[in-house]
């Protein structure tokens, strides 16, 4: 069930949310200073490509600095991107066919919030 999932996903639109994940990580790693960031965004774009099966944990030992970076991170963009996969798991909420690829919107919003300090597993 879950790679008919992606498959689905990938048709109606995943594809295009971790290209453009892809995108904006290549242009972050492009300036020293934006590399950090760049390596979360390749974290988003690897969880939009392949959802379904995955689960965002927070990891035991953060440091300092992911809350520091989570902050700078929520203040140049991390909000913006949260706030357009929560308006899409609404839309697709409202149809019922589409709560899957909602609860997947969802999951991604709260990773695109503070990706600094979590990590995508598998589920078992």
């Amino acid at each position: 069930m879950r790679t008919i999932g992606n498959i689905i996903w990938l048709l109606f639109g995943g594809i295009f949310i971790a290209l453009e994940y892809l995108i904006t990580s290549i242009l972050l790693a492009l300036t020293i200073v934006g590399i950090p960031f760049a390596i979360q965004t390749l974290k988003l774009a690897s969880f939009a490509l392949w959802p379904f099966g995955k689960e965002v944990v927070v990891k035991e030992n953060k440091s300092s600095f992911s809350t520091l970076f989570n902050f700078i991170w929520l203040i140049f963009g991390g909000f913006l991107i949260c706030l357009s996969h929560v308006l899409m798991g609404i839309i697709f909420f409202i149809t019922i066919i589409g709560i899957p690829f909602g609860k997947q919107h969802f999951k991604m919003a709260g990773l695109a919030l503070t990706p600094f300090g979590r990590e995508i597993k598998d589920k078992s």
